[in-house]
């Protein structure tokens, strides 16, 4: 049926719709009424349709049409469409139908227009026929505005966009079509406009379709109908829904995926986050591979025997639309070896995209000299290639590789420019990160250095200690400990950690790891040693002070210092703020020492005082720092509390008793320290998502001998 109605299908005349052709049919489809436009249509004389049923009207016998027609006006829901309707000539015109019910006490009647599909009847004049089909099937919304902001044409492109039917605007003010703040915001601009002659160009706002939840975002121009005497006739508003424009779409993709890149000042999570983003949005397929600049392992990259192909990248990130990512024969962090001539080392050392939407593998081009990737290529189908240095600050980090499998669709250049726009975005974040490595790297060794390499005490005590560096932005904190042999086999111990993170705050700890040292060796007790060293770093600031210049960086820590003796089973210590240190008995008992509290180092207070304890043999002294025990999610009871538990651990050694404590406390960090990692994976297992470390951690785990006066005065100190 409807193949015979298009070709029984006639233009409908370019006058005779200008207005609706209207009437008024009852809920049986009877035709009450046929108005003189519909006559001049090309239609029927009234007397020949009122009181005949209207699907006598339709061409081809649509019945369907009339059904839907009365369904919706029984369940009195308005309804516009498409039809073909009987001309007088027998022909079948097209037209838009919009039926609308007349509702009643006890009936419902329907109120039809016909009107001009294409739009080009209603406006301009049929003098020019060829302008108005144009304007009329253009696929801007154009719509025309009289003086008094009344619409009084529009296309079916700006009906389709405001989703009204073309009855429901025409006639009526901008105010009335568009209620609320966009319609008033509207008609500021149409006024501007009329007034002053001037255009307003692609200004944006919200439209808001019945029955839509959320508001569509279009963009207008709007410029003045001048008449033939120049003075003003109206307005003519052309429309763009930008929600559907290429470059909207593009913004929004690229703000979406930017955001997930670089949350961290990790290198390898932004690398994989990189690789995470663009698939499947961009790619199936994408690898982060990057070069010697940026450090992500610990051994240099090594080439192959022969030479056949040489090492330029490590891979960072990689990510697929297939499970356990099978087109990569790599893995994160071992290097990736390609050919020099590949296209992978050429954008690496020109700084160029290569962009190859048809990937060729052919025996003759790169990929056919590459059989191991050739082989990948064909077996996961491989078919389009974009590769894209990671350029940051004049600095070429390396390159990501965006490949299409599943998705048929070759790369096309606006996709290139938006995957470019990405991995700029991306490079900066790498580079961050990078910069941020390579610091912290230097303030950890500086930390390192500065630490202990051996600690020793003698016959008194059995010692084992872990530092375990932060992974906040800020870097390494200035956490330390110490051990000094005294006199008579005696033991100092010492924990301290200053305020701050990064290289000054080690380069602060170094100092005063130094003085407190210094002091130690003068075989002060605790307190009186505290209070000194309180005194030192007053006069080392206003050395500072005094010369001039700036003063240097203010010095404040929290310390403890401990004095063991092997042959009384004595020990005494003193604080100056900081956790107190924790004792283990021999049968597995933990309890804190209630030392007297004192004021951080460097206010200038020297009030100290220590209390001392007398300890089994085989006992444990545990002096820590606060990272230890302290989180921004629980407060130092609860760690406290932790950290008597895993002191209790019946461990079968000093070692393995500092390793349980730093997996269980600091599982993170433990995990990152070489030391521990063994026990570290027994104790945690998996590589579960850890918190991130907030603070260093020191642990100093003292375990206490007894001797005799006789085997105390025989030693002597190194």
């Amino acid at each position: 049926m409807a193949e015979s109605i298009q070709e029984e299908w006639a233009e409908p005349d370019a006058t005779g719709l200008a207005e609706a052709a209207t009437a008024v049919v009852d809920a049986e489809g009877t035709i009450l009424a046929w108005t003189a436009v519909a006559e001049r249509a090309r239609g029927p004389r009234a007397a020949d349709v009122v009181g005949r049923s209207v699907t006598e009207l339709l061409a081809g016998g649509d019945t369907g049409r009339a059904a839907v027609w009365q369904e919706r006006a029984r369940a009195r829901q308005p309804w516009s469409g498409l039809a073909y309707l009987r001309s007088g000539s027998g022909a079948a015109i097209k037209v838009l139908v919009e039926v609308q019910p007349l509702l009643g006490d006890d009936r419902t009647d329907w109120l039809v227009s016909a009107t001009d599909p294409s739009g080009v009847s209603a406006w301009p004049p049929a003098r020019s026929p060829v302008a108005a089909a144009l304007l009329a099937r253009a696929p801007v919304g154009l719509s025309i505005w009289d003086t008094d902001l009344r619409c009084v044409w529009l296309n079916s492109t700006a009906a389709r966009q405001d989703g009204l039917l073309r009855r429901q605007r025409l006639g009526r003010l901008m105010t009335e079509v568009q209620p609320g703040a966009p319609g008033r915001e509207i008609v500021d601009a149409m006024r501007q406009v009329l007034k002053t002659g001037e255009p307003v160009v692609e200004r944006e706002y919200t439209w808001r379709v019945p029955g839509e939840e959320e508001d569509r975002v279009l963009s207008s121009t709007y410029f003045r109908l001048d008449g033939a005497d120049g003075q003003p006739m109206g307005v003519c508003n052309m429309a763009t829904d930008i929600e559907k424009s290429l470059a909207r779409q593009h913004l929004l993709t690229l703000g979406e995926v930017g955001s997930r890149i670089g949350t961290t000042l990790d290198v390898i999570q932004t690398s994989q986050e990189l690789a995470d983003a663009a698939v499947p949005l961009l790619a199936d397929y994408v690898t982060v591979d990057l070069g010697d600049t940026v450090p992500l392992g610990d051994e240099p990259l090594k080439g192959p025997a022969a030479g056949a192909s040489v090492p330029v990248f490590r891979r960072a990130g990689m990510a697929s639309v297939h499970q356990g990512v099978p087109e990569s024969p790599w893995r994160v962090g071992e290097p990736v070896f390609v050919p020099s001539t590949s296209p992978f080392t050429r954008a690496l050392l020109s700084g160029e995209t290569h962009f190859e939407p048809v990937l060729d593998t052919s025996l003759d081009t790169w990929l056919g000299r590459d059989p191991q990737r050739a082989r990948t290529a064909a077996e996961t189908g491989m078919h389009s290639l974009i590769i894209v240095p990671l350029k940051a600050r004049g600095v070429i980090l390396g390159e990501a590789v965006f490949i299409r499998t599943e998705n048929r669709t070759p790369f096309s250049r606006d996709d290139l420019l938006l995957i470019e726009e990405l991995a700029e975005r991306a490079a900066l974040s790498l580079d961050n990160a990078r910069r941020y490595t390579r610091e912290r790297e230097a303030a950890v060794a500086l930390q390192r250095n500065l630490l202990p390499d051996r600690l020793w005490g003698g016959p008194a005590v059995q010692l084992a200690s872990r530092y375990l560096p932060a992974d906040i932005h800020e870097g390494v904190g200035g956490d330390w400990f110490d051990v000094i042999p005294l006199p008579d086999a005696r033991v100092g111990l010492m924990i301290g950690d200053v305020v701050g993170h990064g290289i000054n705050a080690a380069a602060l700890m170094g100092q005063l790891r130094t003085v407190m040292g210094t002091l130690a060796d003068l075989d002060l007790p605790p307190e009186a040693l505290l209070a000194r060293l309180d005194r030192r770093v007053l006069q080392m600031t206003g050395e500072g002070e005094s010369e001039g210049g700036p003063a240097g960086p203010v010095m404040s820590c929290t310390c403890a210092y401990a004095v063991y003796d092997p042959v009384t089973r004595r020990c005494t210590f003193a604080s100056a703020g900081h956790p107190p240190p924790a004792i283990r008995l021999p049968d597995g008992t933990v309890s804190f020492v209630s030392v007297p509290p004192g004021p951080p180092i460097g206010l200038g207070t020297a009030a100290y005082r220590s209390i001392t304890v007398e300890l089994p043999e085989d006992s444990v002294v545990a002096l820590y720092t606060d990272g230890l025990v302290e989180t921004r999610t629980a407060d130092i009871d609860d760690g406290l509390g932790r950290l008597a538990e895993a002191l209790s651990w019946s461990a079968p050694s000093l070692e393995a008793l500092c390793s349980h404590v730093t997996v269980t406390l600091a599982p993170r960090r433990a995990r990152r320290a070489r030391a521990v990692r063994a026990v570290g994976e027994e104790a945690g297992g998996g590589a579960r998502q850890l918190p991130r470390s907030e603070d260093d951690v020191a642990l100093l785990l003292a375990g206490t001998r007894v001797l005799s006066p006789r085997e105390a005065a025989a030693q002597r100190r190194p």
